[in-house]
């Protein structure tokens, strides 16, 4: 197994944030607090290997069909020793209905092999790592590190990256320095739950296309 490495994020959290942000941060927190007590992880999972997978086959498509067809998967192949018995093609044909599948199946069956090969089957437990693996960015690292694992990370998708300029809480110029700004307004104890309360207000009260922002609990209150 690979020697283990200091669990870090490419993306440190900066300091010395506006106190004014801070505070319209805290108001944010308090409204998705009062709305999500509790927040499930969208994708099905039985551990850090079926959820890397899922994640892996979420890119550019909904939870709901992810969450479809990653049990057809899971049936022929739960373990990443299980997963390289098939083939490249087998694991297409059955995550198709995800997209992107020829990429996908090679990243999902060349991962799989470099967890035996390097990690005895096991998922690693740090951002470098995961983000060596391929098919795992920086984004799907941080789920793994944060859903899987219970380290403190900040995933940013699109609902997070718009919301979080829609909010004025960051300049929305990339998902990186959302997700430095995000870090430097929040709680690191809060990161793991508020990165999904986000994601559940966003597709409930804030969407992308015909949103109205007086009708919006949160964008109500920061109409000028």
């Amino acid at each position: 197994m690979a020697a283990t490495k200091k669990k870090t994020s490419s993306f440190e959290k900066p300091t010395s944030p506006d106190p004014a942000l801070l505070e319209r941060a805290a108001q944010i927190q308090r409204i998705l607090d009062e709305l999500y007590p509790e927040v499930p992880i969208p994708l099905h999972h039985e551990d850090p290997y079926t959820l890397l997978v899922a994640v892996v086959l979420s890119a550019q498509c909904t939870d709901e069909r992810v969450n479809e067809v990653a049990p057809r998967l899971f049936a022929r192949a739960r373990t990443p020793e299980e997963m390289i018995r098939l083939s490249v093609e087998e694991i297409r044909e059955i995550i198709k209905p995800c997209g992107l599948s020829p990429t996908k199946s090679r990243a999902i069956w060349e991962l799989s092999r470099r967890l035996v090969e390097e990690y005895n089957g096991h998922v690693p437990r740090t951002f470098e790592e995961l983000e060596a693996l391929p098919g795992v960015g920086h984004k799907t690292a941080s789920v793994v590190m944060s859903q899987a694992f219970g380290e403190p990370a900040f995933p940013v998708d699109t609902h997070i990256h718009r919301l979080a300029a829609r909010w004025g809480l960051s300049s929305g110029k990339s998902v990186e320095q959302t997700e430095r700004d995000l870090k430097a307004l929040f709680p690191i104890e809060s990161w793991n739950k508020l990165h999904l309360q986000i994601i559940y207000f966003g597709r409930q009260y804030c969407p992308a296309r015909g949103h109205e922002p007086q009708k919006c609990p949160i964008c109500s209150l920061f109409l000028k």
